[in-house]
């Protein structure tokens, strides 16, 4: 939803102020999961966790076409943003699989490409999705006489689909392409890739080569410890 907020606000005539607090709920899930993301990839494995987060937040990228107030607008922001925190699980992963003498290299490049992939993301779909959508569905005739129209955000709410503004439907569908990419890419870890050099962590304790945790303890014990 991030390079569609102009349109966003436009439309739904929301306030500095409603923008901000959606931008802080998206940014305030990512903080949240991250601290509970890392004690459940201790439990479950960088594999399933990074699968279970991207299957979960391509769902309220789909949906961001639904939003209709203020409040919708925090709510798929913040279920969002629990997508950020998978961050936690890249490092985690990349730190398991390789060795401690390249092991930071390994760190740098998964960060890297990742704060990278988030940025091209917001400029495919501001820069090249949302103005190819638009021009599908062609310009309305009466957009911007009720744009220039004071009573306009009262005039066209609820209006039905037919009726709408091309920009506004674009950006009603246009989240649909990255959601959909989300869950393809859930589906390709989830079936091609391993938790580890030696293989799955649930192999792994099903042999006995990996003791059972939980994730409550490994919370507990990375909090007391003084190097974190």
């Amino acid at each position: 939803a991030a390079p569609l907020l102009t349109e966003i606000k436009g439309d739904l005539g929301l306030t500095k102020q409603q923008i901000w607090n959606s931008s802080i709920a998206g940014v305030g899930s990512t903080i949240f999961m991250r601290f509970v993301n890392g004690p459940l990839c201790d439990k479950y494995g960088p594999r399933i966790m990074m699968s279970c987060i991207l299957a979960f937040a391509c769902i309220p990228t789909a949906l961001t076409g639904t939003v209709a107030s203020a409040v919708d607008l925090v709510i798929i922001r913040m279920l969002i943003g629990i997508g950020g925190s998978t961050f936690v699980m890249c490092q985690y992963w990349s730190s398991r699989m390789f060795t401690k003498e390249v092991v930071g290299t390994a760190n740098a490049l998964c960060g890297g490409w990742g704060n990278l992939g988030g940025g091209v993301t917001q400029l495919v779909v501001g820069s090249l999705l949302f103005p190819m959508f638009k021009a599908i569905y062609g310009d309305d005739e009466d957009c911007e006489n009720w744009r220039d129209d004071d009573n306009w955000i009262d005039t066209r709410k609820d209006l039905p689909w037919d009726t709408m503004c091309a920009s506004e439907k674009a950006w009603r569908t246009v989240c649909v392409v990255p959601a959909v990419v989300t869950a393809l890419t859930a589906w390709w870890i989830l079936g091609h890739s391993e938790d580890s050099p030696k293989g799955n962590y649930w192999e792994l304790k099903e042999n006995g080569a990996m003791p059972s945790i939980s994730a409550t303890n490994s919370f507990r014990e990375g909090a007391y410890n003084v190097n974190t």
